[in-house]
């Protein structure tokens, strides 16, 4: 028996692929959603659950409230929606890059908020809900360079998540998870040998786990990114810079 529907975003690569094999390990009836239609369809045929997928850009705000609707539609509810769709492009900001920049912010925060509303209006009608942002590490302070705007992006979906936590819709629950350096597609050219930097199923069983607890907020894997999240918030920005 199906333990509830997990609707994905980004589902097609790097941790969304990764969470939806965990959670269908967990038994629940997945979701899933992606530019690269293909792709999903090669992993909803592995995963021993239910699975829909369905082609969707999530900078398309129409697409985003009718593939979320047509989803509620054909499980019947969403249990749970994991804005997890993400664009990891940039460069200094002034140097000549803006269309890196705008694409970036675009995916990463108004396809956010798309997501979010979409799925706050299918939370609201049922009663219920559990709404899931995937930030970063990189959101508790200002990030330099190539960094700039995805770390800018990212503190602003986990504003919106506390946002919506604040607000306590009856029967909701909204969480925001920071990963800290997880290997996925978006990150394939950083360094093998970058300090603290997990493998993906490693990173995503530690999401997972923080995910089924329902945790207002995480940061992933809790070792060592629970004392340097700490540490970011109190040091100086001289002192950030060289530790990330």
């Amino acid at each position: 028996m199906s333990k509830g529907v997990v609707l994905i975003t980004g589902a097609s690569a790097g941790l969304g692929e990764e969470m939806a094999r965990q959670f269908a390990a967990l038994g629940y009836d997945l979701a899933l959603c992606a530019r690269r239609v293909d792709r999903l369809a090669k992993l909803a045929a592995e995963l021993p659950v239910k699975v829909i997928v369905k082609q969707l850009d999530v900078t398309d705000d129409d697409a985003v409230f009718t593939v979320f609707h047509d989803f509620a539609a054909d499980f019947g509810r969403i249990d749970r929606v994991i804005v997890n769709a993400g664009l990891g492009k940039g460069a200094p900001l002034g140097t000549g890059r803006p269309d890196a920049n705008r694409a970036t912010a675009r995916v990463n925060f108004l396809g956010a908020l798309a997501q979010a509303e979409a799925a706050l209006e299918i939370f609201r009608a049922q009663g219920r809900g559990h709404l899931v942002i995937i930030s970063s590490m990189s959101a508790l302070r200002g990030m330099r360079r190539s960094m700039t705007t995805y770390a800018a992006t990212k503190a602003g979906v986990a504003a919106m998540a506390e946002g919506l936590r604040s607000e306590r819709i009856p029967g909701v629950d909204v969480s925001v998870i920071y990963p800290g350096y997880i290997r996925s597609e978006m990150n394939e050219h950083v360094q093998q040998q970058t300090p603290f930097m997990v493998d993906t199923a490693t990173g995503v069983r530690a999401m997972v786990a923080a995910i089924e607890k329902r945790k207002a907020k995480a940061y992933v894997p809790a070792w060592p990114w629970v004392p340097i999240g700490a540490a970011m918030r109190l040091l100086p920005l001289s002192v950030v810079r060289r530790m990330v």
